[in-house]
């Protein structure tokens, strides 16, 4: 029989809470950032809040998937030509109904809609915001219980365009323009972290209150890991310099401290969020299949780039830093590496050939 000297007390993480001892919210933490603005509208503020209200909703629906008949596909194939998910459809259409009541984006782009989305509003918001996002990724895993997630990104639109009327170019900007990004990874716990080019914030759902609490403030992945993500049953499809990088990282070398850990769950979000904070690289590379490889631009390697370099990170196509790449389509695909800064310099310098070319820190 256990006694109450048995039981852990719960240790508390400062970063939690502010200086009067209260939690602080995502919202308090976003009109924080705001006040430092002082010709700031709110209007990006406003932004925020409605994108998390619709994390809330579909992580709620989430934590119900057995119960209630929103497990399986729905029949139909998305743009992208994968079968989607009944979860898929209910989160996109959580989250451009979130974004239309709230009246500040003009327009958005989705995974699962073959065209971009203008927001036809009546409401007072300022709608200069375009809205990138991808629903929920990894949702074929959703029937057996592992976590997936949301990804979003934030750009302005550009002078020259009516917000009224915006046209399908307007979204087409480097991610370099990008005004914020950030993901919701739905798992054990539910967070939320963000960018808005002035480090990475990450927020915690407390479901006893509802709200996103401040837990992981100024987020820095490690410079170095030891965890490796790419999905190698597709080994002999790769180019020769990424198979010859990945014997590398398997090689005993107690002095690079190898071999790396192979980690690998099929949701991009949960793949990244973990090798984010402990250390690692994500993979996903061009195949003999999908030469052009298979993550979407826009909606997945753009907004995670922006989040990895804001947290000290790096990523790229394997050549070309992620965000300077110009994109011609919405639905755009790409090779993507991304993760801990030296091994993602690491598998650039495999893939030109140069696996002895010396990293700019040694």
């Amino acid at each position: 029989m256990s006694t109450s000297s048995d039981v852990p007390t719960p240790r508390k993480n400062p970063a939690m809470e502010t200086e009067l001892g209260e939690f602080k919210t995502l919202e308090q933490f976003i009109i924080e950032q705001q006040d430092q603005f002082p010709h700031s509208t709110g209007a990006f503020s406003r932004l925020l809040r409605d994108i998390s209200l619709a994390a809330k909703i579909v992580n709620r629906d989430m934590r119900k998937a057995g119960l209630i008949d929103i497990y399986g596909s729905t029949g139909e194939t998305n743009v992208q030509g994968e079968v989607q998910q009944k979860m898929d459809a209910l989160a996109h259409r959580e989250f451009v109904l979130a974004l239309r009541r709230g009246g500040e984006c003009c327009l958005i782009g989705s995974e699962e809609h073959a065209e971009a989305i203008p927001m036809s509003t009546t409401s007072e918001g300022d709608g200069k915001y375009i809205v990138l996002l991808d629903p929920l990724d990894g949702s074929s895993n959703i029937d057996v219980c592992v976590s997936v997630g949301t990804i979003f990104s934030i750009y302005r639109l550009p002078d020259g365009y009516d917000k009224e009327e915006p046209e399908l170019e307007a979204a087409l900007q480097p991610g370099t323009q990008q005004v914020a990004a950030g993901y919701v990874v739905y798992g054990s716990s539910t967070m939320l972290l963000y960018t808005t080019g002035d480090g990475v914030n990450g927020f915690t759902l407390d479901p006893s209150i509802g709200e996103f609490l401040l837990s992981h403030p100024n987020l820095q992945t490690p410079e170095r890991g030891r965890l490796f993500s790419i999905n190698s049953g597709y080994y002999h499809s790769f180019e020769e310099g990424l198979r010859n990088y990945l014997d590398w990282l398997q090689e005993y070398d107690s002095e690079t401290n190898r071999p790396a850990k192979t980690r690998y769950i099929g949701s991009f979000v949960s793949d990244f969020h973990r090798n984010l904070m402990k250390g690692g690289i994500y993979m996903y590379p061009a195949t003999q299949g999908n030469p052009k490889g298979k993550l979407r631009l826009m909606y997945e390697a753009n907004p995670m780039a922006f989040i990895a370099e804001q947290a000290g990170g790096r990523a790229s196509d394997g050549r070309t830093r992620i965000m300077e790449k110009e994109p011609e389509k919405l639905h755009e695909r790409t090779p993507l590496f991304i993760g801990s800064e030296e091994m993602v310099q690491r598998a650039e310098a495999f893939l030109a050939g140069e696996p002895e070319r010396a990293l700019p820190d040694t």
